[in-house]
């Protein structure tokens, strides 16, 4: 078959497969053009693909379909290969670099779709500014739903090595690139992302920065690039600190060094000998001259040794208060933004959370209507948090009411005060913080304190829960203003929605929470 044939039969197929339930056309948009037909004869197919991580997921994700579409045009079944396309240059060594054999990542592993799209050239034109969505959740397993009764007591705090070995493995080892749902809001910096986690160090993109408003996947990207790295190149050393843990290090060392000459030392080795660092919320070092000054010289020498530098910020690098020389640096590489998700990303979220449901709670299946999905994605605001807590919202009340169906009209009932669209910006922590303290009579000081009784410690979970939803604030600035550590408030939000979804107390009064803030 000549190639004009090959390719008019392989477009043929890539339309089909955009037919079939389950597939989302921007994801086949996005991942076949990574992918090329090379050869086709009767019941073959030969295709490559631009690098071995395109390779990997096509064949998890996709061959079924292709197979599929293949023998319902041509009425044969069809035996499909896939390789690596040793010219492309996804696939060129760095300079001075040995050629590796990459691993692929775990294949025991649960993956879902993921997309990666077209590499797109530096000089075509970015997205500007940004609005606000969140740090992506897992939902817990069927056994976390029936740990021990102690449910709502918090963690005795941590060591300072357990926190990080915590904030490290466990709460963002959730972070992929296949869980991270792809739209043209979020397309070249996910492109980006992916490059730079498949060959770091590369000058062009060093350092690679991104930016966009506090929690439209900025963090997700930072920890797929670092969980990628970690499963494919394991001899590589990496490191992601968020720019205000890095502050309080660097204030440790600095008090500690009368005392050890070598802590000062120790801190900057720690950074200065990495192969790739993630530097999260950068903004945060604004006004922290001596921090950023340490920063610059780390960042330097890292760049000077040909190790990556990836940075975030919720703005641009100019738009942060630093002295020139420090922004300049920053936007010497690749500097790309995301934008607030379109309705069809918006989709895309909405069945990968419930597709992580389902297959964290297979004995317990969930269905929501497409019509119920599309009308939750028409009428959320560009705040993924609000987006999700709808869906979160549904599946509790799906659960607790064990309903069989759900109509628009039950959602629009439902959800009738829930979206509030941009004018999340109006409340504050203090407005939530004032609402939950009068709903279960705790006061300010028992909420902020380390007192671990019960009422007291729900109410403060519940604070952090519906800070999350309601504002901007990060885990991290959360944390801040109750004294804990922001894995502690990761655990505390996710221990909430596990309740919605199984309480029907719980529940009601978030509910009834929501409500009297919203009102308030």
């Amino acid at each position: 078959m000549d190639s004009n044939a090959v390719n008019q039969s392989w477009n043929n197929v890539c339309e089909k497969i955009k037919t079939y339930e389950g597939v989302t056309p921007s994801q086949v948009d996005a991942f076949f053009s990574r992918i090329h037909p090379q050869a086709m004869s009767e019941g073959f197919l030969m295709l490559t693909a631009d690098n071995q991580f395109i390779k990997f997921f096509i064949e998890r994700e996709f061959l079924p379909h292709i197979k599929r579409a293949l023998e319902e045009q041509f009425s044969v079944p069809f035996t499909v290969m896939l390789e690596v396309d040793p010219l492309s240059t996804d696939n060129t060594p760095l300079q001075n670099e040995p050629t590796t054999q990459q691993n692929l990542p775990n294949q025991q592993q649960p993956i879902t779709h993921s997309e990666v799209s077209p590499l797109s050239s530096p000089s075509q034109s970015l997205p500007t500014q940004s609005e606000v969505n969140d740090r992506n959740h897992s939902f817990p397993k069927v056994e976390d739903l029936l740990e021990d009764p102690d449910y709502y007591i918090e963690e005795t705090t941590p060591s300072k090595q357990e926190r990080t070995d915590s904030s490290q493995n466990n709460t963002f080892s959730t972070y992929t690139f296949e869980n991270f749902v792809i739209g043209d809001s979020n397309r070249i910096a996910h492109t980006m992302a992916v490059t730079v986690a498949e060959q770091p160090g590369r000058q062009a993109y060093n350092p690679l920065f991104i930016y966009g408003r506090s929690g439209l996947g900025k963090t997700h990207l930072l920890c797929a690039m670092k969980n990628y790295i970690e499963d494919t190149r394991p001899e590589l050393n990496t490191i992601y600190v968020d720019a205000d843990e890095l502050v309080n290090k660097y204030t440790e060392s600095a008090l500690a060094y009368d005392k050890d000459k070598a802590s000062y030392k120790n801190f900057k080795d720690q950074y200065e000998d990495v192969d790739v660092l993630f530097i999260d919320d950068v903004q945060q070092l604004q006004g922290k001259k001596q921090t950023l000054d340490i920063v610059f010289q780390i960042f330097n020498t890292l760049i000077h040794k040909g190790k990556q530098v990836v940075l975030s910020a919720d703005r641009a690098p100019h738009n942060i208060d630093i002295d020139e020389r420090y922004y300049s640096r920053f936007n010497q590489g690749g500097t790309f933004d995301i934008q607030p998700p379109e309705l069809e990303t918006k989709l895309g979220i909405i069945k990968l959370y419930i597709k992580d449901y389902n297959q964290t709670n297979p004995f317990d299946i969930v269905e929501i209507p497409d019509d119920v999905q599309l009308y939750i994605a028409e009428n959320s605001g560009p705040n993924i948090r609000e987006l999700k807590s709808a869906v979160l919202k549904i599946i509790s009340k799906i659960k607790i009411e064990h309903l069989n169906d759900m109509t628009i009209s039950d959602v629009r009932r439902e959800l009738e005060n829930h979206f509030s669209g941009g004018s999340f910006r109006r409340f504050t922590s203090d407005d939530i913080i004032e609402q939950v303290k009068a709903f279960y009579k705790v006061s300010d000081k028992e909420l902020k304190s380390s007192n671990r009784a019960h009422n007291i410690a729900f109410a403060r979970q519940v604070a952090f829960f519906l800070i999350k939803q309601f504002t901007d604030l990060t885990f991290q600035d959360i944390g801040k203003q109750f004294h804990r550590h922001h894995s502690t408030v990761i655990t505390s939000v996710q221990k909430i929605e596990k309740l919605m979804i199984t309480d029907r107390e719980v529940s009601e009064e978030i509910d009834v929470l929501s409500k009297m803030i919203r009102e308030g």
